[in-house]
């Protein structure tokens, strides 16, 4: 069963990708900020992060730097997830080391997409 850590500071946006993320058979793990997110990551190891960019204590941009730095961390694919669709900000989530980018509000069927991609793509290197 792989292991999603959602990085989300919104209760009612964790609460529900979490109980869709777990009937679909995934565990989940929960942080509530950027800082967080980063200590659950390197305690637990998740096979894949989806990182909201707006976050307290420490946004996702740079949770996200910080990851992949980490020696252990810094192979876990991460999708960056925002509200702000401006222009680059697509781009500004794969130069701080998202392997993938969605936009709020959140499709599930689109981010289940992305995320089984990765999963797959991550399971054969």
């Amino acid at each position: 069963m792989p292991k999603i850590l959602l990085v989300e500071d919104n209760e009612m946006n964790r609460d529900m990708l979490s109980r869709r993320l777990i009937r679909r058979g995934f565990e989940v793990l929960v942080a509530i900020d950027g800082a967080h997110g980063v200590a659950v990551a390197e305690a637990e190891i998740p096979d894949l992060i989806v990182m909201d960019m707006s976050l307290p204590v420490l946004d996702g941009w740079e949770a996200t730097k910080r990851l992949k730095q980490i020696t252990a961390t810094r192979n876990i694919p991460i999708i960056g997830c925002s509200a702000h669709a401006m222009v680059g900000d697509r781009e500004r989530g794969i130069e701080a080391g998202c392997d993938d980018y969605d936009t709020k509000p959140i499709e599930f069927t689109r981010l289940l997409g992305k995320i089984e991609q990765l999963l797959e793509k991550y399971a054969r290197t």
